[in-house]
């Protein structure tokens, strides 16, 4: 089958949507399936504003249609709300194509906290882009259920993986002193509100790997923390192994990637109890879930690694691909 995804978000961008989908693909491909990605890298491209590394194309729907005609796709995911996911919707509507969209970032809750914006209007734009989809692919049932009830008309789980051969206990680890390691993987952003973990009074150390637009504030407001600044996947594993307890702060992830890629190394989870951690994260299995976060770093010191491994495993890319595949709807033949 040849199957089409159109995305504003790629290489060199590294988050969560970029990771899905080069996993996605890779396991698509390995099932025999021929995919094709229309990316920003095809085109001339501008930086976001707000979020300068990443790039969005200068991108028409005529360009756009050329693509996909040269590719002739069986079926079609638009998977962001981009300028390429909102010239192929209209090319797809144009034609009277169904197609699949997928829900990866609250930016509804992220633009209202750059510029108070009221999270109403961004939904009810998502809403327009999404509801002319037979079927809007969010990463948890969490996610399904706040979208079902923000009006959202056939919202349904894809699930993520974790790749167990980048990502496991075994491997080379960092040095570390005699007291616990807290350790935070993210951008460091207004919404990933870095500072909620950075301001705990915590035993031993607290470690942060990853830059963005707040770097230079917290490093500044917390010298006793140790940076680590971005990081590759080997180099996070090694991170990951060292660590404790691994501190998730956000509330506006709809996932969160990062814990999945801890657990995977045996490192326990600490994270507020909302959506991404709970369908992330088994309480007291593999994490802790606590409105008091410090209470939550300190309970999670206690979790056995093992079984924060055992539940890591449950995941995987494989059945990811396999819930995306099923929810694709075939293209009208010409």
């Amino acid at each position: 089958m040849k199957i089409l995804i159109v995305t504003d978000a790629w290489d060199p961008q590294v988050n969560g949507v970029v990771r899905t989908l080069t996993m996605t693909t890779q396991e698509l491909r390995a099932l025999g399936h021929e995919v094709e990605l229309i990316t920003p890298q095809l085109f001339k491209s501008f930086p976001c504003p707000t979020y300068p590394e990443i790039t969005l194309a200068w991108a028409g729907k005529a360009a756009v249609k050329r693509l996909i005609d040269r590719f002739a796709p069986d079926c079609l995911h638009i998977a962001t709300e981009g300028p390429l996911g909102w010239a192929a919707r209209g090319v797809a509507m144009e034609r009277g194509w169904p197609f699949t969209t997928s829900y990866h970032s609250r930016f509804p809750e992220y633009v209202n906290l750059r510029f108070k914006l009221p999270v109403s209007w961004s939904y009810a734009l998502l809403r327009r882009f999404h509801n002319a989809a037979q079927a809007n692919l969010a990463p948890t049932p969490a996610i399904v259920n706040d979208l079902l009830a923000r009006g959202f008309r056939s919202p349904q789980v894809w699930s993520r993986g974790v790749d167990f051969a980048r990502f496991s206990p075994q491997g080379e680890t960092l040095a570390r002193g005699k007291g616990p390691i807290f350790l935070h993987v993210g951008r460091l952003a207004v919404e990933k509100q870095v500072d909620e973990f950075l301001k705990l009074d915590l035993p031993g150390e607290k470690w942060v790997a990853g830059d963005g637009p707040e770097g230079e504030r917290l490093r500044q407001a917390y010298p006793q923390v140790r940076w680590f600044g971005m990081q590759n996947a080997q180099q996070l594993a090694s991170l990951y192994r060292a660590a404790d307890v691994f501190v998730f702060t956000s509330v506006t992830d709809t996932f969160g990637l990062v814990m999945l890629e801890a657990m995977a190394c045996g490192t326990p989870v600490a994270a507020l109890p909302v959506p991404g951690p709970i369908d992330v994260v088994k309480q007291g299995v593999s994490g802790v879930l606590d409105r008091d976060l410090k209470a939550a770093c300190l309970a999670a010191l206690e979790i056995p690694r093992p079984g924060v491994l055992a539940h890591a495993m449950t995941f995987s890319w494989a059945a990811a691909s396999a819930q995306f595949l099923g929810a694709l709807r075939p293209l009208p033949k010409t």
